[in-house]
């Protein structure tokens, strides 16, 4: 979930073509497991001081496509959700989703 800091950095027109470029780039693949990818993680955590620093934001050497599951073992250091069967949506709502050792792998 984004801070309140970020959320006009994370609606910007400049990080959703960012976004939508990078991820076409590596054809929607997590760059660790090579399921599809849906959570775009900067190597650089942002911070309220750094978030208006596009070399840091937008550049796609800090950046890297992950799954659901490596972006959890990466931000948290764990596969599962804080609560099996709950995630957060990219607006910060909970939403209710298959517990995360019974979901089906994605195609494309």
């Amino acid at each position: 979930m984004a801070q309140a800091w970020a959320k006009p950095f994370y609606n910007s027109k400049k990080w959703i073509e960012c976004s939508k470029s990078y991820k076409q780039s590596v054809h929607h693949e997590c760059e660790r497991c090579g399921e599809l990818g849906d959570e775009l993680h900067h190597k650089i955590l942002l911070t309220s001081h750094n978030i208006n620093d596009p070399e840091i934001t937008l550049n796609w050497e800090h950046l890297e496509l992950l799954c659901f599951i490596c972006h959890q073992r990466q931000t948290w250091g764990r596969d599962e959700a804080t609560i099996d069967g709950i995630r957060f949506n990219k607006d910060g709502d909970i939403m209710h989703v298959a517990p995360l050792k019974t979901q089906p792998k994605r195609i494309l």
